[in-house]
């Protein structure tokens, strides 16, 4: 576990799980920022939109492309290489095993960006501010590379999901 998952809403909890599997599943050996950003646009619909920018999801489309080739193709320059960007600091007593120096200041910021705003856990919108702080960390890589301009995360407080509200149905992978 994370020492921040506490911290984290139930959302975002689902999101570092998604994180973990993937990096498993990638056969590396600690989760990372693309790690992190795949299952947020797996999960996130808020994260969607911001990364989309109003484009009807073809922006999405084209980072999650370059996310799931990253087994066979675009991410194998980081096979074995331990992700640390340098441009956050990096609290690495208190970091968490099987994450990366820049994956785990990157929870780290995105629960000092809650709490900031007053809340006491983080979201996805959190967690996506922080990934956008580190323009040298392989999620931001990702992005440019997929033709998205890395902008700013959506702000305030998460819409309010109601029954009826059809955005959030079947809105990615159940977590099992």
């Amino acid at each position: 576990m994370h020492r921040d998952d506490l911290r984290l809403t139930v959302e975002l909890r689902s999101v570092t799980a998604g994180a973990r599997r993937r990096a498993v599943r990638d056969g590396d050996d600690r989760v990372d920022t693309a790690h992190l950003l795949h299952s947020l646009l797996e999960n996130d619909p808020r994260a969607r939109e911001a990364v989309d920018g109003g484009a009807g999801g073809g922006q999405v489309a084209r980072v999650l492309g370059y996310l799931v080739q990253r087994s066979i193709g675009y991410g194998m320059r980081w096979r074995g290489a331990v992700e640390d960007s340098g441009a956050l600091t990096v609290l690495t007593s208190l970091g968490a095993p099987g994450w990366s120096p820049a994956a785990a200041t990157a929870i780290g910021a995105a629960v000092a960006r809650a709490q900031e705003r007053g809340a006491t856990q983080a979201d996805g919108a959190d967690l996506l501010a922080a990934l956008l702080a580190d323009p040298g960390c392989r999620a931001v890589e990702v992005l440019r590379a997929a033709g998205v301009a890395p902008g700013r995360p959506p702000v305030g407080p998460p819409a309010q999901r109601g029954a009826d509200d059809s955005r959030y149905w079947d809105d990615g992978p159940v977590v099992s």
